[in-house]
């Protein structure tokens, strides 16, 4: 079930004994606790000793103005919603009044609607708050869902759609780079939810023929299938409350996404060799790492299924645009192995600044896959910059600010009066170059190899069809 909306505190400060018993009746029947306070002291006390989520404050105060109070408790409780009241509303008040940190303003006399909408509007904005805060601190610790933190500005935005989505029951279209985590967005979904008891499917869409995708997600009859003589559920037919995660999305075939479509609008599919409609039980949540608008306007993808999974969108930030949120995910991983293996490690200075340097092209799935390495490899609980990935070794601070690799001149051997020049080298190179060199290293073995890298076959098959290499990589596997 879902969790009761929580009660919400409001403080109405007004000299007036008519605003404040009339505010206080009209927020008390909207089911606010309310405190009043007549004077700013008063105020003060209320804000010491007790929570207040929202605050009505009147600006035109006797001795004091209002505004010194809004500056005061937004230094003290700069979550709390602030609605300034005023009988002299002018552009100019209100809009020192939000700069200072004011969340709306009504103008007296005001009707009983206009506060009613008012402190609705406060009331949900502080609730969103307050499920960030939480969801966030869930996240943390769930093991289902795995890591996903941060305080950055992208990821606050991120924790307050995912707890309003989390209990609708609309498709939810995740989109984000190879190892940002739209898996772990998807599970928060679920399991956040009213339905988190029940079943979370993951699908990735590019690892199946079409022909099997199609009956893993609608079933078939019995018979339709040569040599399987009973028929079985789909994905999206089998399980009431289920959640089924279909990542790549763009990945299915345009024939089965006609199929998808016409379950998502009509609620029904149709299994493989039958004729009747089986209702749809799942919710469908998709995700893709390609630019699906694109794929759109290309004729590959159907531009009513985009519409369709697009009713919510959210954009995974990739790491290299919230790097403040590294040393939180860094502590994360840190811990997580001392609870595994019970051996206590931390970052040199060097090496942590390495970290928040570096871009991350694999996102958090290779910040953690670098973590384990370097604990992994250590000899000690102290962990260096030689204990890091190769790509990461060759990174150092030119002095500038700017991040170079370090080379040496052909033909020259280390200590004979080498040269160390600096050459940048572009991402998409040093990518192309660590997923030759782990495939070689592995005989060709590619499933090892994307698991090594962390990312997923159906990625690093991809990847070697644009680089134009797949045919030297099964070479090198023969």
């Amino acid at each position: 079930m879902r969790e009761a909306l929580p009660v919400l505190h409001l403080l109405v400060m007004d000299e007036d004994s008519a605003v404040r018993n009339a505010c206080s009746e009209i927020a008390q029947k909207m089911g606010f606790a309310v405190e009043v306070a007549e004077s700013p002291d008063a105020a003060r006390e209320v804000l010491k000793h007790g929570r207040a989520d929202l605050m009505l404050l009147n600006l035109q105060l006797s001795g004091e103005g209002g505004l010194s109070l809004l500056e005061e408790v937004k230094g003290l409780n700069p979550e709390t919603k602030v609605i300034v009241m005023t009988a002299f509303a002018t552009i100019a008040s209100a809009v020192k009044a939000m700069r200072v940190g004011a969340s709306d303003y009504l103008m007296k006399p005001f009707a009983s609607e206009e506060l009613t909408t008012t402190l609705e509007r406060a009331g949900e904005q502080r609730r969103f708050d307050l499920e960030s805060r939480r969801l966030r601190e869930r996240l943390r610790d769930d093991k289902r869902v795995g890591p996903l933190m941060g305080n950055s500005p992208e990821m606050e935005k991120l924790y307050r759609i995912l707890s309003k989505v989390a209990h609708s029951n609309h498709p939810v279209l995740i989109l984000g780079e190879s190892g940002t985590g739209r898996e772990s967005i998807a599970r928060s979904i679920h399991f956040n939810g009213p339905n988190a008891q029940h079943r979370f499917v993951p699908v990735d869409c590019g690892s199946l023929v079409p022909g099997l995708m199609e009956s893993e997600l609608f079933g078939y009859a019995k018979g339709a299938i040569a040599g399987v003589n009973k028929a079985k559920d789909g994905l999206l037919t089998a399980a009431e409350g289920a959640t089924v995660f279909l990542d790549e999305v763009g990945d299915l075939s345009l024939p089965l996404q006609a199929k998808l479509l016409r379950a998502l609008q009509e609620k029904v599919v149709e299994p493989v060799g039958s004729t009747h409609a089986v209702a749809v039980t799942a919710r469908l949540l998709a995700a893709s790492s390609r630019d699906l608008l694109k794929m759109v306007e290309q004729g590959k993808f159907r531009r009513d299924l985009y519409f369709r999974l697009n009713i919510v969108n959210l954009s995974i930030p990739p790491l290299r645009r919230r790097k403040e949120d590294i040393p939180a995910l860094v502590q994360h991983f840190l811990v997580q192995i001392q609870r595994e293996s019970g051996r206590v490690h931390t970052f040199s200075d060097d090496a942590l600044r390495t970290l928040m340097e570096y871009d991350w092209p694999g996102n958090v799935r290779e910040l953690e896959d670098a973590i384990e390495r370097a604990c992994a490899l250590s000899s000690g609980p102290l962990l260096h910059i030689g204990d890091m990935p190769t790509q990461m070794q060759h990174l150092r601070p030119n002095g500038r600010g700017e991040k170079t690799e370090l080379t040496t001149e052909p033909g020259r051997e280390h200590g004979q009066g080498e040269t160390i020049e600096e050459k940048i080298v572009p991402l998409a190179d040093l990518e192309r170059q660590a997923i030759l060199g782990t495939i070689r290293q592995l005989g060709g073995d590619k499933v090892m190899a994307a698991k090594l890298l962390g990312i997923g076959k159906t990625t690093l098959y991809r990847k070697l069809k644009e680089y134009g290499i797949l045919d030297e990589m099964d070479s090198v596997a023969k």
